[in-house]
């Protein structure tokens, strides 16, 4: 009886294991509407604005409702709206975004040379109507390092948290997971917070009480209506510059490209502080960069772009913190929950975790879950063996199954950092093409090392006295990892004739939690206010800029940017209007 369960449990894991997400259509029936928010159909085809933000994201929404209390805003966003998407909006139907593959999702897959699945937002709002949810403050050391003005910082995050951010409920399975890291000894218990605090915790989340997601357009409600234009499906193609008779190159407009192809341009209206400003994203910024001539001379000219400034650090620095994830079945009913307990570690480690089983992938109404081989996330082969053909056996194992099977959750860890680094190179000179980033998975030791001390915490949560409840007695934790010959539940990879280490499983079961960073980072593309080096009138701002991402999970903290930078910039505008 019970061989014939551990048999029954490894067939149904062999189709589960993770990733996150993304919004929505005009033709999703709106429940929001901006009066400066339409079509880039409807735009001129000349146009003129003190700032011009491309990208309406994580980053681009805040930092243009900001800049529009003072100034004429121009943003330009790829995707559409967020509005009136159930698939964005309600939480139990998170990854359904991710799963659409079509070219009007507002999730564009791309897999790293590295073979791990991801995914980048086209949508207003960016990844935030893509994500889990889970909303947790920068550390304050990740603060001063960087060199942020604390105060500043402080009331941007709560300018953002008036709109978007919400204590999560929190039921029996992610109490278990709390109490079961507080027992074996990742404390104190810091309760619900925001902030970033070694320990355990229960942060914040986007979704309200109802399950609704609240995303970074939430807080174009900031926006002085006269102040900001937002046109939706419009395409970047170039950001022109100004070359003759200056001392360096300056940017003064961008082309941009409808959904019927037709060419616009926006330029900058006159004014010694106008800027055109960069939030595409860690994939999208520099790869944008390069397509408009800032980026390694030899690469531009191997895609006859004509150089503007030679840089060979833009797209360099490219990090995405490595998530290794183990599914727990459980002999009683779980919730259904993302993201809300955290475990912050001293070794650089985070523990989260997520329950239900539509986040298992198995439900067969809602069967997109965070673990599920449909968004692309597939643990049970390595990463270069991810491919069409494995996903969709997946998928077809994964249907099979009763939806009993899915029962239980998964408890994760993420590297802190990482250390490990990558780049990012142009596929083509068309911006809708995913360019290629190697990310280099586990390069450093370091990051290894964190990752099987993260597994080995796991294990306790999984044999503490507060998680009993939901584990069964005969089942062993290297069963759940595959490491042993019998009983394989989560069918991981494991080498021929081998017993795998905690090491191996690490590498082969990589998978994203879509943290990605880097390519335009400070220091080595921009300065610290994040002006372009080698150019005026030109800053990037989100989450490329980044060196490390901060806090557990970096939402917060690039939502805080974009308000951050744009009440520096306008302090500045307002300094020079008043000399």
């Amino acid at each position: 009886m019970v061989l014939g369960f551990w048999r029954f449990l490894g067939a149904a894991f062999a189709a589960t294991l993770l990733l996150h997400g993304s919004c929505s259509s005009d033709e999703a029936i709106p429940t929001r509407t901006y009066s400066f928010m339409r079509n880039a159909t409807l735009a001129p085809l000349v146009s003129y604005y003190d700032y011009i933000v491309i990208g309406g994201g994580t980053a681009g929404c805040p930092l243009a409702a900001t800049l529009s209390q003072n100034a004429s805003v121009l943003l330009l966003e790829r995707g559409g709206s967020p509005y009136g998407n159930p698939n964005i909006t309600d939480l139990e139907a998170f990854g359904a975004p991710l799963s659409d593959l079509s070219l009007s999702s507002p999730s564009q897959r791309f897999i790293s040379e590295d073979g791990v699945i991801n995914a980048r937002a086209r949508v207003l709002g960016g990844a935030s109507c893509l994500n889990a949810g889970f909303y947790s403050r920068a550390a304050p050391e990740y603060v001063r390092d960087v060199g942020w003005n604390r105060k500043l910082v402080n009331e941007s995050y709560a300018w953002v948290e008036r709109l978007v951010a919400f204590e999560p409920k929190i039921q029996q399975w992610q109490s278990a997971v709390r109490d079961g890291l507080l027992e074996i000894g990742v404390v104190p218990n810091n309760g619900f917070t925001y902030d970033h605090i070694s320990g355990t915790k229960v942060g914040g989340t986007i979704f309200d009480q109802l399950g609704r997601r609240h995303t970074a357009a939430d807080l174009l409600e900031y926006a002085n209506p006269k102040g900001v234009t937002v046109l939706l499906y419009a395409s970047v193609h170039k950001i022109l510059f100004k070359r003759k008779g200056t001392p360096r190159p300056v940017a003064h407009g961008v082309v941009f490209r409808d959904s019927t192809g037709a060419k616009h341009r926006a330029y900058l209206s006159q004014g010694p502080k106008n800027e055109i400003i960069v939030s595409a994203g860690a994939l999208g910024s520099p790869q944008l960069l390069m397509l408009s001539g800032l980026g390694p001379k030899a690469h531009l000219q191997a895609h006859n772009i004509s150089l503007v400034v030679d840089q060979p650090m833009v797209g360099q620095g490219m990090s995405d913190n490595p998530m290794n994830a183990v599914f727990v079945p459980s002999p009683i009913p779980v919730e259904v929950s993302l993201i809300q307990v955290v475990g912050i570690t001293h070794f650089g480690s985070f523990i989260e975790a997520a329950s239900g089983e539509n986040f298992g992938g198995g439900s067969p109404t809602k069967d997109y879950g965070m673990f599920s081989p449909k968004i692309g996330q597939l643990a049970t082969v390595p990463p270069k063996q991810r491919t069409p053909e494995a996903l969709a056996k997946a998928i077809e194992d994964m249907n099979g199954l009763d939806k009993a099977a899915f029962q239980g959750g998964f408890i994760l860890e993420k590297i802190m950092g990482p250390v490990s680094t990558g780049h990012l190179e142009l596929r083509s000179r068309d911006p809708n093409d995913n360019p290629s980033v190697t990310f280099n998975y586990f390069q450093e030791p370091e990051d290894l090392r964190r990752c099987v001390e993260g597994i080995s915490t796991i294990e306790r949560v999984v044999d503490s006295k507060a998680f009993a409840n939901f584990k069964y007695d005969a089942m062993s934790f290297e069963s759940l990892l595959n490491l042993t010959v019998s009983s394989p539940v989560n069918l991981l990879p494991r080498h021929r004739n081998t017993t795998t280490s905690v090491e191996q499983f690490c590498r082969d079961s990589v998978m994203t939690i879509w943290h990605y960073h880097g390519g335009c980072q400070v220091g080595m593309v921009v300065d610290s206010e994040y002006r372009v080096l080698g150019v005026d009138a030109l800053r990037v701002i989100d989450g490329s800029t980044f060196n490390h991402s901060p806090g557990t999970n970096p939402q917060a903290t690039v939502m805080m940017l974009g308000r951050y930078m744009g009440v520096k910039i306008l302090s500045e505008r307002l300094t020079s209007e008043e000399s």
